[in-house]
């Protein structure tokens, strides 16, 4: 990272005394003049560019202080509710004790009680004595029931405020949870900028070989071309003759429309079964998409041997032809893709998001989606003299003038790996 921003900072200050250097030195032809302006335009760019990093580096400190110390913040809450929690316990196991003493008393009071019945028929002279000690017990006892009517209204109270307690530290435990969440969030995506950056650091080679055998093949088809207008006076005369060709082909087609309009009949009811197959795997693609991460760049391979191409590149469109009238062209184009390419173009056919595929596929191979769409597409202007795949769209799909060759192209693929 500190090696790219290096860098950064040198092509920053060599394109600023470039052109320092040539607009300086346009006007007076003076040298001296134009190295001195060219140099404090270098100075001033290069100080201007670490007062931004400065900036930048200042702000990202802030932010992330900011969160060290709410994190401070919510963990001391939490401290703070934990020891209230604990002090309101206390409180209750007082409170029962209490409680306890208090129900013990009256039942050494019930006690009492039945022992001077018991001796009311022996001191007979002391009844009037003994009912008013009766009277005055009577009335502790209902003074007892309402100190412990009051004492559980109280435990009552103490418990609703504890779960309240509970529930304000529940709220705080998830938004902790959220914040590490999002901490983690934040440490996969710089991790994946990282895999980017080697990753375009090793492609870059290759890159350069591609741009220069592309130039060479620029200069193949400039020849080509001069080759072509040469045949295009050829072309001209047999279109003549294929126009009367063609007259003679629009009597037979007036008789194959009929026997057409019986077909369209048949392909009605193919099209309700494809669109069901395609309702199983969209629901199929929904289920695999639910996985982890991990567990997806160790499946994938699997999922591309297993995933059914074969069922869903069968006759789900009746009107694709057959493998056995294979256009010369396409199997040309089918010879030159090698066994990825082949991979990306059923993924593409198959599935109506096939990223996570071509993703897959493309860092087996130590190379990027982008590349290997831009491969398909240059073997299929040499062998076809058309692009195969759009590559505006957000999601990469088939051209439909191309659909049925190359699913027709496919099927002849898997019948060639069950024939070896």
């Amino acid at each position: 990272m500190q090696s790219a921003i290096v860098s950064n900072r040198l092509i920053l200050c060599v394109f600023a005394f470039s052109v320092s250097f040539g607009l300086s030195l346009v006007p007076n032809w003076d040298f001296t003049k134009a190295l001195l302006t060219a140099i404090i335009t270098v100075l001033a760019t290069y100080s201007a560019a670490l007062f931004v990093d400065k900036r930048r580096r200042n702000y990202e400190m802030l932010v992330l202080s900011s969160l060290h110390r709410r994190i401070r913040e919510l963990e001391g809450l939490k401290y703070r509710i934990a020891r209230e929690i604990k002090q309101v316990e206390e409180h209750k196991t007082i409170l029962y004790t209490e409680s306890q003493q208090l129900q013990n008393q009256i039942a050494e009071c019930r006690n009492q009680r039945d022992s001077l019945h018991r001796e009311l028929g022996t001191f007979a002279g002391q009844k009037k004595q003994l009912e008013l000690e009766i009277n005055n017990f009577t009335t502790e006892l209902h003074k007892l029931q309402n100190n412990t009517e009051k004492l559980n209204n109280s435990c009552s109270e103490l418990a609703a405020e504890k779960r309240r307690l509970e529930l304000n530290c529940n709220v705080f435990r998830s938004e902790i949870t959220q914040l590490k969440a999002q901490i983690e969030a934040f440490k996969q995506e710089k991790q994946e900028i990282e895999n980017n950056l080697v990753l375009i650091n090793r492609l870059k080679p290759q890159l350069d070989e591609k741009l220069y055998e592309l130039r060479i093949e620029i200069h193949e088809l400039e020849i080509k071309v001069s080759n072509q207008n040469n045949l295009l006076t050829h072309t001209i005369t047999a279109r003549e003759n294929l126009e009367n060709i063609l007259t003679d082909l629009y009597t037979k087609k007036q008789a194959q429309q009929s026997e057409i309009s019986q077909l369209h009949n048949q392909i009605s009811l193919l099209q309700d079964e494809r669109h069901l197959l395609q309702n199983q795997v969209w629901e199929l693609l929904q289920n695999m998409e639910t996985l982890d991460q991990d567990a997806l760049t160790e499946n994938t391979q699997e999922d591309l041997e297993l995933f059914p191409f074969d069922e869903i590149l069968e006759p789900v469109d009746p009107s694709s032809p057959t493998s056995d009238n294979l256009p010369p062209e396409w199997s040309n184009f089918l010879e030159k893709l090698p066994t990825n390419q082949i991979h990306v173009l059923k993924a593409i056919v198959a599935q109506d998001n096939p990223k996570a595929i071509i993703k897959q596929i493309a860092e087996e191979h130590m190379t990027m989606p982008n590349l290997l769409i831009d491969a398909i597409n240059e073997v299929a202007n040499l062998t076809l003299g058309e692009l195969v795949i759009k590559t505006d769209a957000e999601i990469p799909e088939i051209y439909q003038d191309h659909i049925l060759n190359l699913r027709k192209m496919l099927t002849k693929h898997e019948e060639l790996i069950t024939q070896s």
